[in-house]
């Protein structure tokens, strides 16, 4: 008499709300918080000899900017390269673009007003890995992507599965791109939500199940994207509500009260 129980869609299977719905997040999101994060494998040239090969760079220049790193123990070649004044912003990217077989995206191509004709992103995300859509072509569903410091393959294969698009990666000129997502922060609205201070996957299971029945969800998206745990509920109505999660054991340490005690 009361009809059918309400179901949602998870990973092309549809389970019960009230029975399932938390079973099956918890198992999915535990599977997520134990799957290791790869890291890109090295590149056959490196950054310093691709510069100097194309005559951008001196061997005495490139010593120096080596011994700076050593001694500072922090921070890329590249911006090392920069701040010494051997080489500029583009001729980094251009050669950056080289160790990742992609093309350089023209800075005057950030400046177009792409983000609103792109598949829904959240801009925590593309904060986080500094990127940026810069194109969508709807008939073979190709994302454009633009980074700032190298692709996360990673990350790109996380928005094939959260979008259902194809994506193809390029490199911009750090400062522009990084201009063009302060400009684009203004237009954060309330379809994203980042949680920090989540001590463990039970109580984010808790937290995605009880958005997905406050919104009336049709269907859970999930995945691993870079140091997050993304999840998106797609509603029959109106645009989907990203959920967050930076990552268990950074929300761990956030919530410990021995996070806010500085080390000696």
């Amino acid at each position: 008499m009361r009809g059918a129980p309400p179901r949602i869609l998870i990973q092309g299977t549809r389970y019960c709300v009230e029975g399932c719905l938390e079973r099956v997040l918890s198992d999915l999101l535990g599977r997520l918080h134990r799957t290791p994060k790869h890291k890109a494998g090295p590149r056959r040239i490196p950054l310093g000899l691709l510069l100097l090969s194309r005559q951008q760079l001196t061997a005495e220049q490139l010593q120096a900017a080596l011994a700076a790193q050593r001694a500072a123990g922090c921070g890329r070649i590249g911006e090392w390269l920069q701040t010494l004044g051997f080489v500029n912003e583009q001729q980094v990217t251009t050669a950056l673009a080289r160790q990742w077989s992609c093309p350089v995206l023209r800075s005057e191509s950030l400046l177009q007003p792409a983000f609103d004709r792109t598949p829904q992103i959240p801009l925590a995300l593309l904060e986080s890995h500094l990127m940026i859509p810069v194109a969508y072509v709807e008939a073979t569903t190709t994302l454009h992507i633009a980074f700032a410091e190298g692709i996360d393959y990673s990350v790109l294969y996380a928005l094939e599965q959260m979008l259902g698009c194809h994506t193809e990666p390029c490199l911009a000129v750090p400062t522009a791109l990084r201009q063009r997502l302060q400009a684009l922060s203004a237009k954060r609205g309330e379809s994203e939500m980042l949680f920090d201070r989540v001590a463990d996957p039970a109580e984010f299971t808790r937290i995605v199940q009880s958005y997905s029945v406050r919104v009336a969800a049709s269907e859970i998206r999930l995945a691993a994207c870079g140091g997050h745990v993304w999840v998106r509920l797609l509603r029959p109505a109106g645009h989907p509500l990203d959920l967050l999660l930076r990552s268990f054991q950074e929300s761990a340490a956030l919530s410990s009260p021995l996070a806010a005690v500085p080390a000696d």
